[in-house]
């Protein structure tokens, strides 16, 4: 299965005896699935439909699905009201019988409330069980844009990301290959470290010397972080090509990552091994930002 993103569109256009609408879905990055409906009215009966339809082919993304419609060839209609009409006119006689003001004009008259009536076509038969069914069927072609356009994000996130597994791959060899980790580096290192303190003229303990150094390198040592690592690349790749949504486990998994750096970056004894955590820690924030964005 192709790694798909939250983030896509998705339209689709069609008519049904007279009655023409179009879809347009959009989905951006959610914890989960959020379904938010902007229907005309008259349609709200397709509420339930429009849910399962979505619902069965995306699992997270907050997703908004908006349907437009109009009827074709059907024009609004205006009609003038003789009886209200009437009664204004014989008011206008009267006033101007008593008051000699002027008469009224047509436009005047025109926009007084009740005189002109204006018929705009509405949706009261819009959910017809033929046009239900067109309505759903155009429905099905718009979330499958949706679909297509959050899969092709996807493939872009999912290159990427490889590359972050693979330069997670880098740094942690750098790390591995470094001198300062050597048994050497690190016996010239405490037995330095010893020198200094015996100089100071204090009396130790011989053997207890001995353990505590053992100590301090068993502390030092980073090989369980590095095994770590690249366990969690290993699993990153797999990930990858799993054939359902991976993105929390993605998420859980560059917590991981970011947990073993930190520890890599506490125990380095050595300025190299310092800067390459660091330079690992940048690497896997960016992972976790692109990993947001996966279903």
């Amino acid at each position: 299965m192709t790694i798909s993103s939250m983030t896509g569109f998705g339209r689709a256009q069609a008519s049904h005896e007279g009655v023409a609408w179009q879809w347009e879905l959009r989905s951006v990055n959610g914890r989960g699935l959020d379904l938010r409906l902007r229907l005309p009215s008259g349609a709200d009966a397709l509420e339930p439909q429009i849910r399962a339809a979505i619902g069965r082919h995306l699992q997270r993304g907050s997703v908004t699905a908006q349907l437009l419609s109009k009827r074709e060839g059907t024009a609004t209609s205006i009609t003038i009201n003789e009886d209200a009409l009437g009664k204004v006119l014989f008011a206008c006689a009267r006033l101007q019988a008593e008051t000699g003001a002027r008469p009224p004009s047509v436009d005047g008259l025109l926009a007084l409330r009740g005189v002109l009536e204006v018929d705009e076509p509405g949706d009261d038969a819009l959910l017809t069980p033929e046009r239900t069914a067109a309505l759903l069927a155009s429905l099905d072609v718009a979330i499958g844009e949706l679909v297509a356009a959050r899969r092709g994000e996807g493939e872009r996130l999912a290159t990427v990301l490889r590359d972050q597994i693979a330069e997670i791959d880098r740094l942690t060899g750098e790390v591995a290959a470094n001198p300062s980790r050597t048994p050497e580096a690190i016996r010239a290192r405490l037995a330095e470290q010893v020198r200094r303190l015996l100089d100071t003229g204090a009396a130790f303990d011989a053997d207890r010397l001995h353990q505590e150094a053992v100590l301090i390198a068993t502390r030092a040592d980073v090989e369980e972080e590095l095994k770590r690592l690249a366990s969690h690349t290993a699993a990153a790749r797999e990930l990858l090509g799993a054939a359902e949504p991976v993105g929390r486990k993605l998420d859980f998994l560059s917590q991981e990552f970011n947990r073993e750096a930190n520890t890599l970056c506490s125990k380095a004894n050595a300025t190299e091994v310092t800067r390459l955590g660091l330079a690992l820690k940048v690497v896997i924030d960016q992972m976790r930002e692109q990993v947001q964005n996966i279903e």
